[in-house]
């Protein structure tokens, strides 16, 4: 009877064993995740491994076996994930001092080169991001202030996310963008010598415009007067009598209602001044 015992707990300690050591040899790799096996300190496999021609869900994902306490299993993100570079001062090519907010897309091509050089992803973000700290600042300390808002900062970000990429691949990543979020001027005194800068040169820039009217039109005034004067000695040449009378006229008015009927004037009754009023020719 007790032989009988003893066997069966045996094999109930040897199912419970077998079982035991089945969990242990099954890993579940998610579809997200790539798997690298290290077996004495060494990778030797991959499952599911990131690959751009395959499509999701024919990789490998899923149930995979592995040997216990001999091999550990490694979970790699195989999705496209970001790195946010710490708020930072860059100088650009104009000598201001701006502060950058940037950020960077990867993802891991290599799983394996990404163990064997860094460990985890954690671990090379902490390599990546002084990378790309100097990179940004190398880049865009050759361009000025106002190329970060037009057309030429899409070329200093290429130039960015080209050389990145050239270092990340050392550790199996692939660097597919990098993006600035922000680029301010410090606050304080370099913000207000900016802006009084910038208000300083838009007041330039007005008077110039306001000196080249003034110019334009006492060209304009000069031309119209010449043209005038032309025309009144043509009318003279033509038709002396009504020059002389239209000329009388314009001084009547200039005298009379220049003062609003509160001018005065003593002169004879046979004044040659007021000879168009007689009729006189």
């Amino acid at each position: 009877m007790n032989s009988v015992l003893s066997n069966s707990r045996n094999l109930i300690i040897g199912a419970i064993a077998l079982v035991v050591a089945l969990v242990a040899s099954v890993v579940i790799v998610p579809e997200t995740h790539q798997a690298v096996v290290i077996r004495t300190g060494e990778p030797v496999r991959v499952i599911n491994q990131f690959r751009p021609d395959v499509p999701y869900g024919s990789t490998g994902a899923g149930l995979a076996l592995r040997i216990p306490i001999a091999e550990e299993v490694r979970m790699i993100d195989r999705r496209v994930l970001d790195i946010d570079m710490e708020r930072t001062q860059v100088l650009s090519k104009d000598q201001q001092r701006l502060q950058v907010d940037a950020y960077a897309r990867y993802r891991i091509i290599d799983p394996v080169r990404l163990v064997e050089k860094a460990g985890t992803e954690r671990q090379f973000e902490a390599q990546l991001l002084p990378i790309l700290t100097s990179v940004l600042r190398q880049e865009l300390g050759r361009i000025p202030f106002s190329a970060l808002i037009n057309a030429e900062r899409g070329t200093a970000m290429a130039n960015i996310t080209k050389t990145l990429d050239a270092q990340a691949r050392n550790y199996g990543a692939q660097v597919l963008d990098v993006r600035i979020k922000a680029a301010d001027l410090p606050e304080g005194s370099p913000l207000d010598a900016a802006f009084t800068r910038m208000e300083t040169d838009r007041q330039e820039q007005a008077a110039t415009i306001r000196a080249a009217g003034q110019r334009d039109a006492q060209i304009i005034q000069a031309e119209a007067s010449a043209q005038a004067a032309k025309i009144y000695a043509d009318a003279y040449g033509k038709d002396p009598k009504f020059y002389d009378f239209y000329r009388a006229m314009q001084s009547y008015r200039q005298t009379f209602l220049a003062g609003e009927g509160q001018s005065s004037m003593v002169l004879s009754d046979d004044s040659e001044y007021f000879r168009q009023f007689k009729g006189q020719p």
